[in-house]
């Protein structure tokens, strides 16, 4: 049985969430997503300045949380924060692949998406927002509330840290698709996988 869940990054082209009519099952999202969306199932975290934003009041977070290895060390030297928040942290997620360094590289779509295919052991991801697979651009939605070096030497080594750990995910879930969703174009910036199916804004989409 198909079991489709979607997931939310925070590039451009998040945006094509709100096109897709014909969309069914659970949306988790990352951080903020770009837009309110009142249905998602849970919020995936997974930084320390995240965690800071949040403590300090200049974030607000909604919902259910789903937390990382970083936020999980955050609530064991801030007490106080996991009492507040306790009752929208679902769980922590402390699963780190054999093909991640260290979980710096592991960043919160990473971590979603592992999620999802591995805990959740969904037959269809449908990703969008996760631009960096496609092109240079690290814009990020979470940029306008929290400050991020978006310098081209940066860009770079966070380009070559993360697009492997993307490939090496699909490749770990052979049987489960990776639907995804990109504004401008199909030339995906990794090998492709048979798994992968890359839909554009022109097209028209029969997926689930």
């Amino acid at each position: 049985m198909s079991k489709h869940v979607h997931i939310l990054g925070n590039g451009k082209s998040a945006a094509m969430y709100s096109k897709n009519e014909n969309k069914t099952g659970p949306v988790y999202t990352c951080n903020l997503p770009p837009f309110s969306v009142p249905e998602a199932k849970a919020t995936f975290m997974v930084d320390f300045k995240m965690m800071k934003s949040i403590t300090e009041g200049s974030v607000r977070v909604p919902g259910t949380w789903i937390l990382g290895f970083r936020p999980k060390k955050w609530t064991e030297m801030h007490p106080a924060f996991y009492m507040k928040y306790a009752p929208q942290i679902k769980e922590f997620y402390l699963t780190l692949p054999s093909y991640v360094n260290n979980y710096t590289d592991f960043n919160c779509g990473h971590f979603g998406t592992h999620y999802i295919a591995n805990k959740l052991q969904a037959t269809d991801i449908h990703m969008y927002g996760f631009d960096s697979l496609f092109e240079f651009d690290l814009t990020s939605c979470t940029d306008l509330f929290l400050s991020s070096d978006r310098g081209t030497n940066n860009n770079v080594r966070l380009i070559g840290n993360w697009r492997p750990v993307w490939y090496n995910i699909f490749k770990e879930f052979p049987n489960t698709t990776f639907h995804l969703y990109y504004h401008k174009h199909d030339k995906i910036k990794i090998p492709n996988l048979p798994n992968i199916n890359i839909i554009t804004l022109k097209e028209k989409s029969s997926v689930q």
